[in-house]
């Protein structure tokens, strides 16, 4: 049997030639960009969960960066089963399918908390992931089609924004739920009947989080689901996968992978870090609920950056803009690894303010000159997202043996290969046929 992926669905045309959802009602739209909050929201949640787990469960940073393994590992095992669910039922259908999804791993956590076991919150996780991914493969094109053609990169920019604005608020608002009930005692005091009852407690937090989550993510499933009937779609021809993955074989193009897989798991990784690295006597010394609110400084500043690099990158080369911001993180990592207080702590949050162009740019440059194969190009690169998964996990493990400070290494490492990407990718390519 050959494996395949699926080009994505175009939209359709009129009889006179123009796209039949070009006129297509507003409302809908606003369903998309809820997705985008979403699912930009409940993944920034990990930050939140990663702490207590590591209390409740008494962890490792490597242990617990399990997390975000199980996590983005969705990203390279669902991406392309996700694309075939789309060529086969269609946008709104698949949109469906990933909200429900998305609600099955939020209601997993019930089971997780009752058995109190930590391998049970990954499988959840992963559900959980897998929904998000499904949701992602669809929201990116769909929100082109509602609309007309020439207002397609708008409608994605502004989608993108409600993607942060969401990142923005739920780690504020779980800190609230979730951190703010982190009993003061130590679970590491406690054993057998007793350490199983505190742990099904303090879970509770969590499962009722995710319920509430579950319950407004079916109500948005039912939404699209009523909906699904009114939007035109006519599938593409599906390519072999196998041709997607020779355009690794340009520099350009694999380099950029490499520096997607790279950037995601260094945002990811601090990400999750931050609050644990707040709480440090040497930094602010912060309880664990006032720590997770400060999450909103990271993630807020990169939805600040957005609109501030959006003006850079039309004055001047992308390239150039991603190998300074890259250089500042660099900058940033250091003085936070290497001062104590509020300017060890402050230089971390502010790394977010430089991460907000660096996905849409890395991707941007990496994709230039692929002309025709963009598509193919863009699927390939999607799957990178994985880094999610891995480099979060090698920053638990030397946090585990060097302590959070020098930690920050391999986080450095990551953007010292996008600096050196930027300066590569600072002149323009040009298109090639195949």
């Amino acid at each position: 049997m050959a494996f395949e992926s699926v080009a994505p669905i175009t939209p359709a045309l009129n009889a006179d030639g123009s796209e039949a959802n070009a006129t297509y009602s507003t409302h809908l739209q606003v369903f998309v960009y809820v997705l985008f909050f979403a699912f930009g929201g409940i993944t920034s949640l990990n930050d939140v969960i990663i702490p207590k787990l590591k209390a409740l469960f008494t962890l490792t940073y490597g242990e617990v960066m399990l997390v975000q393994s199980a996590f983005f590992a969705a990203y390279f095992i669902i991406s392309l089963p996700a694309a075939e669910l789309v060529r086969r039922i269609g946008y709104m259908r698949s949109a469906v399918a990933g909200l429900l999804t998305m609600t099955a791993g939020c209601l997993l956590f019930i089971p997780a908390s009752s058995f109190g076991l930590f391998g049970l919150f990954l499988v959840a996780l992963f559900v959980l992931a897998s929904g998000i991914t499904t949701v992602q493969v669809v929201a990116n094109p769909l929100i082109s089609m509602l609309g007309p053609a020439r207002t397609a990169s708008s409608r994605l920019t502004f989608a993108q924004a409600f993607n942060s604005l969401g990142t923005t608020i739920f780690p504020y608002v779980g800190s609230i739920l979730i951190l703010g009930s982190l009993a003061t005692i130590d679970p590491a005091t406690l054993s057998g009947a007793a350490l199983d009852a505190f742990r099904g407690v303090e879970t509770q937090v969590v499962v009722h989080t995710y319920i509430g989550l579950a319950i407004a993510l079916v109500l948005v499933a039912a939404v699209v689901w009523l909906e699904r009937k009114r939007l035109v779609e006519a599938p593409a021809a599906p390519t072999p996968i196998l041709r997607a993955f020779n355009l690794l074989t340009r520099p350009r193009f694999s380099f950029g992978t490499l520096c997607i897989f790279l950037y995601v798991g260094g945002e990811v990784a601090i990400g999750s870090l931050i609050v644990n690295y707040l709480m440090q006597p040497s930094v602010l010394g912060l309880a664990a609920g006032l720590a997770g609110k400060h999450l909103i400084f990271y993630w807020g500043g990169a939805m600040v950056g957005r609109f501030i690099g959006s003006g850079l990158l039309r004055l001047f080369a992308p390239g150039k803009v991603l190998a300074c911001a890259a250089a500042a993180v660099i900058v940033l990592l250091t003085i936070s690894a290497n001062t104590v207080g509020l300017v060890s702590g402050w230089s971390l949050l502010a790394i977010g303010l430089f991460n907000s162009i660096m996905f849409p740019t890395i991707f941007t440059l990496a994709s230039e000159g692929l002309g025709q194969r963009a598509a193919e190009g863009s699927g390939v690169i999607c799957m990178a997202i994985v880094g999610g998964a891995i480099v979060p996990l090698v920053t638990g493990n030397a946090a585990d043996l060097w302590g959070l400070k020098h930690a920050l290494v391999v986080p450095a490492v990551c953007y010292f290969t996008i600096l050196g990407f930027g300066w590569f990718a600072r002149r323009p390519l040009r298109a090639r046929a195949h």
